[in-house]
């Protein structure tokens, strides 16, 4: 039985916490809609000149469009789940409107006092650890308690549950054994960072260590399909072959990560500018190149994927009647082709090990 808090109105000691998720996109949608189907709900979230699309989606998933006044007073935890572009402006808004609260200068109102919960906010954000630093700055003169977050994996669905990372000041520990417990009550997967050390920026690290690694290799795949390809066909057709009999692992996960990063590149354009500035940050400045270098790999990528909605949605509008109309042969079409000629090779000689034997 769902015994969610239906209306949307502040916890008390013997109800459930009301959670709002900023940022109705894939990730922060069903992030939403797991909370929700597990008894959460409804999930508040602002909305303010989203789409009409963004709406429907919002709503499919049990979230109630608010205002950022009625979030910051009704809610107990604010997850924050945007591009990484905007993280930073969230986290002031946030912090903004709890001020405006403490002084009355809304139509909303006031926290009460005598909540048993403080309102937490947690940046869910592919950001580095130096500016999840500097946005918890923006709460220390409220009584916001500040967790910072990152999310591994793909959105939960029926089958899958992302790794959602958190940490905290070691003073708000209370307060971060809390979340754990409230995300797993509600069907997500958190893992709280604590021990010796442990504080705010190890969790927006693991996510930009992850991304490094994986985005990274995606990066790298794509950039050495496009050029295998811009020299001739047989090169590319040679460079699949040499690394199927010698890291055959490489083919198969080129097969499954290209194709699915092509549609949302441009989501990867401001992570890997943030990994850069993780590495910068770390001392490791003559690494950081590498994944500035990456950043423009996806942002070449998002820009086609962009070209071509937009000559494919004029070609439906005009039903095929455009003049002079001639299908695009750029980026994306070689290496979807490129990927089509890996998963033959595959499957051809599926089961077989080309990998040299280790000495």
């Amino acid at each position: 039985m769902n015994n969610s808090n239906q209306s949307g109105t502040p916890s008390d000691d013997n109800s459930i916490p009301t959670i709002a998720v900023i940022g109705a996109g894939a990730m922060g949608s069903q992030i939403a809609y797991r909370l929700f189907q597990s008894g959460a709900g409804p999930i508040l979230t602002n909305l303010e000149g989203r789409s009409s699309a963004t709406y429907k989606r919002a709503a499919d998933c049990g979230m109630k469009d608010s205002s950022y006044g009625e979030i910051v007073s009704q809610a107990d935890y604010i997850l924050s789940v945007v591009p990484p572009k905007d993280a930073l402006a969230i986290a002031k808004t946030i912090a903004d409107t709890i001020k405006t609260l403490d002084v009355g200068n809304t139509d909303c109102p006031p926290r009460s006092q005598a909540r048993r919960r403080k309102l937490v906010f947690v940046d869910f954000n592919a950001i580095n650890p130096t500016t999840a630093e500097h946005m918890a700055k923006n709460f220390t003169e409220t009584s916001v308690i500040f967790i910072d977050g990152s999310i591994v994996g793909g959105p939960p669905s029926d089958v899958y549950n992302p790794g959602l990372y958190i940490c905290s000041d070691p003073g708000d520990a209370s307060e971060l054994i809390e979340l754990e417990g409230v995300l797993k009550k509600y069907g997500l997967q958190p893992f709280a960072l604590k021990g010796e050390g442990a504080g705010i920026g190890d969790a927006s690290a693991v996510k930009m260590a992850n991304s490094g690694i994986v985005k990274g290799t995606i990066a790298l795949f794509t950039s050495m399909i496009l050029a295998s390809r811009a020299s001739s066909a047989s090169t590319s057709q040679g460079l699949l072959h040499s690394l199927h009999i010698s890291q055959s692992t490489f083919i198969d996960q080129m097969i499954r990560l290209v194709p699915q990063m092509t549609p949302k590149a441009y989501r990867f354009v401001g992570e890997m500018e943030e990994v850069a500035r993780f590495t910068e940050g770390e001392g490791l400045d003559g690494i950081s190149g590498i994944y500035r270098g990456a950043a423009q790999v996806f942002q070449r990528i998002a820009d086609v994927h962009e070209i071509k909605e937009k000559e494919s949605k004029e070609l439906a509008e005009s039903h095929g009647q455009i003049d002079g109309h001639r299908k695009l042969v750029d980026d994306v079409d070689v290496l979807l082709a490129v990927i089509e000629d890996a998963k033959k090779l595959f499957q051809r000689d599926k089961g077989k090990s080309w990998t040299p034997p280790s000495d």
